[in-house]
């Protein structure tokens, strides 16, 4: 197959690896990056990328690699889609940069309606747009805070919302989010959730066991906001078990607690529908966006009720890139190319894929423990043979082996044992098809 699937550039949509990998010039990028980038910011393949689009990286020495990864499920419609790239092409054109608090332009405006319309909820909605995810995420928390009067806030075990401060606090797994860099943003409160592999609870089950330790530790009337990922992320792709999430949003609708959703990973067809909740029809407070909002560029965003929104007062929220004009003509491109192109049913057939072909694997190699998730956001989590223990040097051995052949996929959870898929949307079956045996390739290798 050589044609493109649903846009990008025109990139033979096929592996091809013409030299070891990383291949030299690679190589010599990786060296020029530890003479002159900060040590802590690493990478998962070092090879450099050239050119993107459909379901394939170029590196620059010509090799070419399935991506299963999206750049960690931001290219959900591909890299470098065409009408994400004539859009930002005309608004280069016109200007790049005002500050929207300073002088304000129509593309945010136009990005709000937008949200206000497809965030779920039966009621007046509001929107302020960021960069990034912990932004959007850090700026939910002020206006729950806000509004609310109070300050405690409840997160997840396995939970992943970022890397500024508050984040980093709400943040579960310490290597390498945490580690030497508190202290952190105090009254974070962090309870159990709903992990069916491991804990063998119904939905209602985890949710009683996780409001019995907010009511006993936290208390009702000191906490401001419950904010948790409907499919946990770098935590392990954890779906929660049905009934889990409706449980936590009613108590806190109850209660008067702010019920936020992290929709940063999860969001934007990821899932098949345009916001994971809605599998449960789960409708949250505030909704926090980003990663696959804007084809690549940096754009995020916090939706929510009007009443709560607008509580802060003037000036309180915003900061001087925030909805930058050029993500805001990206963003609007973005979300008419993933509903024109129907990718939430292209996620649906993508999840298809990848849970019939490991489920199939698993029948025969016990490692592979759950196979798990939805639409183009599935996982498989390693093990032991014959046990539940987390099998993390497989994982990474898988992944290695996967990006020494020209595939490149992405590990997380709190073990460090799940290999997860986040391909761009515009993938096609065939090429899929090939990283996936590609993965299994590696698990035989590693009998």
């Amino acid at each position: 197959m050589t044609d493109t699937i649903l846009g990008g550039p025109s990139l033979p949509q096929q592996r091809n690896v013409v030299t070891a990998i990383p291949g030299p010039k690679s190589q010599a990028l990786m060296a020029r990056k530890s003479a002159a980038v900060a040590s802590g910011v690493g990478v998962t393949l070092p090879v450099a990328v050239e050119a993107a689009g459909g379901g394939v990286l170029l590196d620059v020495d010509g090799n070419s690699l399935i991506d299963l990864g999206s750049g960690i499920a931001v290219t959900g419609v591909g890299n470098s889609a065409p009408r994400v790239v004539e859009a930002v092409k005309q608004q280069v054109e016109r200007f790049t940069h005002t500050c929207f608090t300073v002088s304000p332009y129509e593309g945010y405006i136009a990005v709000a309606e937008k949200l206000n319309e497809l965030v779920p909820g039966d009621f007046e909605k509001r929107s302020a747009l960021f960069n990034s995810g912990a932004e959007a995420v850090e700026n939910a928390i002020k206006i729950a805070r806000h509004y609310t009067g109070k300050n405690a806030v409840v997160v997840f075990d396995h939970a992943y919302h970022g890397r500024t401060n508050l984040t980093m606090a709400m943040t579960a797994k310490n290597i390498p989010y945490k580690d030497g860099f508190g202290p952190f943003a105090p009254e974070i409160y962090r309870v159990p959730g709903s992990y069916p592999y491991r804990d063998g609870l119904s939905g209602a089950e985890a949710a009683e066991r996780a409001l019995s330790q907010i009511e006993k530790q936290v208390g009702q009337r000191n906490l401001a906001a419950i904010i948790i990922e409907p499919i946990q992320g770098e935590g392990g792709f954890i779906d929660p078990a049905p009934g889990f999430l409706p449980a936590i949003q009613r108590w806190a609708n109850e209660n008067g607690v702010v019920f936020i959703l992290d929709e940063v990973q999860t969001g934007f067809v990821r899932t098949g529908d345009m916001f994971a909740a809605e599998h449960e029809g789960v409708v949250a407070d505030l909704v926090t966006t980003a990663k696959g909002i804007a084809g690549g560029l940096p754009l995020s965003a916090v939706t929510g009720r009007a009443e709560i929104m607008d509580s802060a007062h003037s000036g309180g929220l915003g900061g001087t890139y925030t909805g930058n004009p050029i993500a805001c003509a990206a963003a609007l491109a973005t979300i008419e190319t993933y509903e024109a192109e129907n990718l939430g049913e292209r996620a649906r057939q993508i999840g298809a894929i990848i849970r019939d072909f490991f489920t199939e694997l698993q029948a025969s190699d016990d490692r592979i423990g759950d196979v798990r998730g939805r639409g183009g956001m599935s996982a498989i989590e390693l093990v032991e043979s014959g046990s539940k223990t987390p099998n993390s040097a497989l994982t990474g051995a898988i992944a290695k082996y996967a990006g020494d052949h020209g595939v490149l996929v992405l590990t997380c959870g709190t073990y460090g044992n799940v290999i997860r898929f986040l391909p761009p949307l515009s993938i096609g079956d065939e090429l899929l098809r090939e990283g996936l045996q590609v993965v299994a390739d590696a698990i035989a290798q590693n009998a």
